[in-house]
């Protein structure tokens, strides 16, 4: 196992930490690249002191960053975009989606803070299709953004089920129409049965005034 030793950041440094803190790294590390590059020395309490104002800078400066990434988290967490590429008839891409064509769209759709890196692409997009496409702004800011990849043309199978969409209301509309007009003949021969149910009782009442004529 490799040995570990503690150093004094004396530049900010990712995944390690920020100036002034005391870390500890592999020794080898330490020896064969922070060491002779300055971004560490050994801990002592007056080096730490030493530090102290620029650690607060970068303190103050750190909190305004992290206010700004989390409202761009805020905005973005919840996003749709659409992305428009030329495919065959079958919905498959001639061209692939990449990291940055989906930062792009993101940041055309207002969202200024993405980066590229922010993008976290996993599986290849090669057809039309929606996806969700994790976008890390920080360790604990992940989220997902929906990204619907259209084709830049109507498809056959598009225009096929418009067809059929429009000749099933087309038929849906005749079929109500044709039973409008049943219902209206039944109401027809239901108003006119009454007049022909009437019509023998006044044949009685004249053949008594023509036997009085008599």
């Amino acid at each position: 196992m490799a040995r570990l030793i503690s150093v004094l950041l004396t530049e900010t440094q990712e995944n390690l930490g920020i100036i002034g803190d005391v870390v500890k790294v592999r020794a080898g590390y330490a020896r064969n690249y922070l060491l002779p590059f300055g971004l560490v020395t050994n801990p002592t309490e007056e080096k730490i002191a030493a530090l102290a104002a620029r650690r607060a800078e970068v303190e103050a400066e750190l909190k305004r960053l992290r206010a700004i990434t989390e409202s761009v988290f805020a905005k973005v967490k919840d996003a749709t975009v659409e992305i428009m590429r030329a495919t065959n008839d079958q919905g498959q891409l001639f061209g692939g989606i990449s990291q940055h064509d989906i930062a792009e769209a993101l940041r055309k759709a207002g969202h200024e803070g993405i980066e590229d890196r922010h993008v976290r692409v996993g599986s290849k997009m090669t057809r039309i299709d929606t996806y969700f496409v994790p976008v890390q702004l920080a360790k604990d800011l992940k989220a997902e953004v929906k990204v619907v990849v259209k084709s830049d043309r109507k498809l056959p199978q598009e225009i096929a089920a418009e067809e059929a969409a429009a000749r099933a209301e087309f038929e849906a509309k005749q079929a109500a129409e044709g039973g409008d007009k049943k219902k209206s003949k039944k109401s027809d021969k239901a108003e006119a049965a009454p007049a022909a149910e009437a019509a023998p009782e006044a044949k009685p009442a004249k053949a008594k005034k023509e036997k009085a004529a008599k």
